[in-house]
């Protein structure tokens, strides 16, 4: 196996949106870093069972919707 392959595994912690945190092991930065996080379980509205508004301007999803519109389903 080559040598200096893989990066650098090591311990870091996480910060919810709530102010709570927790340690796991990560690539991410270097050891002892922060990782503070912007959208988590308990704000994102897929998590929470809010609305989430769909943001299109004129784009791909109105494209479809205007295609598929006359099938009433």
């Amino acid at each position: 196996m080559k040598k200096d392959t893989h990066p650098d595994y090591h311990m870091i912690t996480v910060a919810m949106t709530d102010g709570t945190t927790y340690q796991t092991r990560s690539t991410y930065g270097a050891e002892g870093d922060t990782l503070t996080l912007d959208i988590d379980p308990t704000t994102h509205p897929a998590w929470t069972g809010g609305t989430g508004a769909l943001l299109d301007r004129g784009g791909r999803v109105s494209r479809f919707k205007k295609k598929y519109d006359g099938l009433g389903v």
